[in-house]
């Protein structure tokens, strides 16, 4: 079996996530290309699709939000994500287990004796006059009833799990600054979420699989997990083997992969680009060496913006008084920091939109 060194697989992940070469596609596809992009800070999905898409602009995601083909909600691994309305219809109902046992694992012993159905029922009863809501508004309108959990507890089981709901803007509109508010998502789209399929078939489990491995692959079955926070995904993986191709990575770890995928060359050069926090390249896998030091891997759940010189992290950045800050965590030669100076200007622009091209980028560690 060919093994993958992490080279390859770093381009590969480069080539997946549009990080390779800026892509020339509609920012909806882009969204549904990746897998939407994880989006509990609101304004981090406009970064990610500018180090992603010519020219982007960042009002036609905004446009996007209004206009309803992009949904804010929860979904992989109970974190908010920003994904086309078709892929929430099509995946919410795959999720739905694995969303209450997550929140559970948060908040077991103050939701025991709680009955989920029912609390779902009375939720959905509050929520359906249409009036968008915050997490806790609809969990102290059902606080008299369950007072025991307390409304944080009730509130993220209704909203992160039992009820699919939708975040409604302005919440996550460019340069934007608006609360939670929620609604039922059928509601807001217009159309039901897609039932669970019949028991003994999994076809979202398989599109999940064949979607994860273009965004993401060549990749392990634990980092398909990892991604999705799904469990029950072997079985699909199982059922489409058939179509796949397998590798192995320095570790030994099989990696599958779908045969026209592109791999590229380990050689092809990678140009720099800066990361939002939580960006799918980090977060989309159990074993993140292909991308990120095993020393910086905190950096990717920490919620650090960082920088990647020859298509691994290199830098942290951050922005002061409408200037980009680069922080190295490692050597940069001449050419790094010129690059880097360079697409920082540019981030600084998009950033303030136009006002600000300033960066700084901090000395070397030594």
């Amino acid at each position: 079996m060919t093994v993958l060194d992490a080279r390859a697989l770093n381009r590969a992940t480069l080539a997946r996530q549009l990080l390779l070469e800026h892509a020339d596609m509609p920012v909806l596809d882009a969204v549904a290309h990746l897998c939407g992009l994880q989006a509990q800070e609101p304004q981090e999905p406009f970064v990610g699709l500018w180090s992603r898409v010519r020219a982007f602009d960042p009002a036609t995601l905004s446009d996007l939000l209004v206009g309803r083909s992009v949904v804010r909600t929860h979904l992989m691994r109970r974190t908010v994500h920003l994904l086309t309305a078709e892929d929430v219809l099509a995946w919410r109902a795959r999720h739905d287990t694995m969303l209450r046992r997550r929140v559970l694992g948060t908040y077991r012993g103050e939701l025991a004796g709680v009955d989920l159905d029912e609390l779902a029922a009375a939720g959905r009863a509050v929520l359906a006059d249409g009036e968008p809501r915050s997490m806790t508004e609809l969990a102290r309108a059902l606080a008299d009833r369950w007072p025991a959990p307390g409304p944080r507890a009730l509130g993220e089981m209704l909203i992160a799990a039992l009820i699919p709901v939708a975040q409604l803007p302005p919440r996550g509109l460019w340069r934007t600054r608006a609360g939670v508010r929620n609604v039922v998502l059928s509601s807001w789209l217009g159309r039901d979420i897609d039932p669970p399929a019949p028991a003994g078939s999994d076809p979202v489990g398989a599109a999940l699989v064949r979607r994860y491995l273009a965004a993401f692959g060549p990749a392990a079955a634990a980092d398909l997990r990892a991604w999705s926070g799904l469990a029950g995904l072997p079985a699909a993986v199982a059922a489409i083997r058939g179509e796949l191709v397998t590798y192995r990575d320095e570790r030994g770890r099989e990696l599958l992969d779908l045969p026209d995928a592109p791999r590229p060359d380990p050689d092809t050069p990678a140009p720099v680009r800066f990361l939002p926090a939580f960006d799918n390249a980090l977060l989309g896998y159990q074993d993140r060496s292909r991308i990120i030091d095993d020393a910086h891997r905190g950096l990717s759940v920490a919620g650090a913006r960082v920088v990647l010189v020859d298509g691994r992290v290199a830098a942290t950045w951050s922005v002061e008084a409408a200037a980009v800050i680069v922080t190295p965590l490692r050597r940069f030669s001449r050419a790094d920091r010129s690059a880097v100076a360079e697409q920082g200007r540019a981030l600084a622009a998009f950033l303030s939109a136009g006002e600000s091209s300033r960066v700084q980028v901090a000395a070397s560690p030594r």
